[in-house]
């Protein structure tokens, strides 16, 4: 493996960004009296700044420096219909205007409405809203220590369900010290917590068993996302998932779908079915909210029936204030009723657009000599794929099969993609945050090959650092 020092380069990029930008920084200079570190989502806080949006619209977004950005990031993988789509917006500007949509601390009819669309596309059988992913996969690790009485929880290396508890273990890879993925990633998170975190292999499903028969009887969940994100972007295995379904019914374990980044962006409804089982929870969020903050744990009656006050083992799953608010399951009544509707339109031209990006992007930076790798392919169960993820491995044909191969700095060059590939990107009017992204409807052909164009520019501006 090579060394590679890209202090000359960020700095460069840093500096003619600096100047690109003027408006940004200086609002990203304020924000920062009043904000740590000038906002309050950690991964959207670009260095040296993030640009400040003052519009967005389809695949595009507005800056404060008047900048027109190709955008692939979409929300936080939100947007599948793209920013600000006129079908939601209408629907909540009349809503707005028949004084409707704002918190009222009351239920109403769209409770009923988007829960029943939940469970038929997805067959759970009960659902609780509440507003955020990382608050749906804690509740519903909740629920399973709560139905099974037992304490332990099962997770994948490279998993993210959130910054809660029993999901800050086995995120980051720590290749230095030997652990790989069985480290808390935050402070202030009790070891009484963390020690009962296993930590296991994605798409491993030998491991999987030595760990169930192990501690099978001591523990309450496994927790699995059925296409994971943040670890890298690929698909589960329908051995592994099978098997971990196999496992869990023979232990007694619950078994958790985390489908806050999947569920309805393969399909409108859960990936569970396209495996040809049922968990016995799941969670969803992201896209499913239309634009708004909606999130949701759905399952088994008798283990969603913890939450109800007539449980003797209650759990304490009020939801939060905001919780099934009205404006924001307007929008995704709004939405998911018209991913149901187009189902067979939507997900094919998404699946169209995600392969030419992978290609694209591959190919933009093999054409200059510089190795890459894109994962988000779809496989034999999911049918297609608008995921993206690109690695940059130090070596043409090494095998990336793993959140340990991707994740590993002595294999994957970390620092282009992370650092050097996403600041580069914005002088070229284009928005990738750590080399990952998923496209929305409201992309182009056209905005596809612009991406490529732009990165293969950018490709040969770091090809002399190499």
């Amino acid at each position: 493996m090579a060394t590679r020092d890209y202090t000359g380069l960020l700095a460069e990029l840093a500096e003619a960004y600096a100047h690109y930008s003027p408006k940004s920084r200086a609002l990203n200079d304020k924000a920062r009296q009043y904000l740590i570190d000038g906002g309050s989502h950690a991964l959207r806080l670009v260095q040296p700044f993030p640009p400040r949006i003052v519009a967005a619209r389809g695949a595009w977004l507005r800056d404060e420096d008047d900048h027109e950005i190709l955008d692939a990031w979409q929300g936080h993988f939100a947007n599948i219909l793209g920013h600000n789509p006129q079908l939601v917006t209408s629907a909540l500007a009349r809503a707005f205007e028949a004084d409707f949509g704002l918190q009222t601390g009351f239920v109403d009819r769209l409770q009923v409405e988007v829960a029943e669309i939940l469970c038929q596309q997805t067959r759970a059988e009960r659902v609780r809203f509440t507003t955020s992913g990382t608050l749906a996969t804690m509740y519903a690790i909740l629920l399973a220590r709560a139905f099974t009485g037992r304490g332990w929880v099962l997770k994948v290396g490279g998993g993210w369900h959130g910054a809660q508890p029993w999901a800050l273990k086995g995120i980051g890879f720590h290749a230095g010290n030997g652990d790989g993925f069985q480290e808390v990633e935050s402070a202030g998170v009790p070891a009484a917590v963390t020690d009962k975190v296993l930590v296991t292999g994605f798409n491993d499903p030998d491991m999987l068993r030595q760990y169930f028969d192990r501690y099978g009887d001591q523990l309450a969940c496994f927790i699995v996302e059925p296409f994971i994100g943040a670890g890298g972007f690929a698909p589960v295995a329908r051995e592994y998932l099978q098997t971990a379904r196999e496992l869990t019914h023979r232990h007694g374990v619950v078994l958790i779908l985390d489908e806050v980044i999947a569920g309805f962006r393969f399909r409108a409804g859960d990936c569970g079915a396209l495996y040809g089982l049922q968990p016995d929870l799941a969670t969803f969020g992201k896209l499913i909210g239309g634009g708004m903050p909606v999130a949701a744990v759905a399952g088994r009656a008798d283990i969603m029936g913890l939450v109800g006050r007539t449980a003797e083992t209650k759990v304490g799953f009020s939801g939060g204030t905001y919780s099934a608010h009205p404006a924001s399951l307007l929008a995704a009544k709004t939405l998911m009723n018209y991913l149901v509707a187009n189902e067979s339109e939507i997900y094919p031209r998404l699946a169209k657009l995600g392969e030419k990006t992978r290609r694209v992007l591959q190919d933009a930076f093999m054409s200059e000599g510089i190795y890459a790798h894109c994962t988000g392919h779809d496989d034999d169960v999911l049918p297609g794929s608008s995921m993206f993820m690109l690695h940059f491995p130090f070596e043409e044909d090494v095998s990336l099969d793993r959140p340990e191969d991707w994740a590993n700095p002595s294999v994957c060059d970390l620092t282009l993609g992370q650092k050097v590939l996403g600041l580069a990107l914005l002088l070229e009017d284009v928005f990738l945050l750590h080399s990952h992204g998923a496209l929305s409807i409201a992309h182009t052909e056209a905005d596809i090959d612009r991406l490529g164009e732009a990165c293969q520019r950018v490709a040969r501006r770091i090809k002399p650092y190499l």
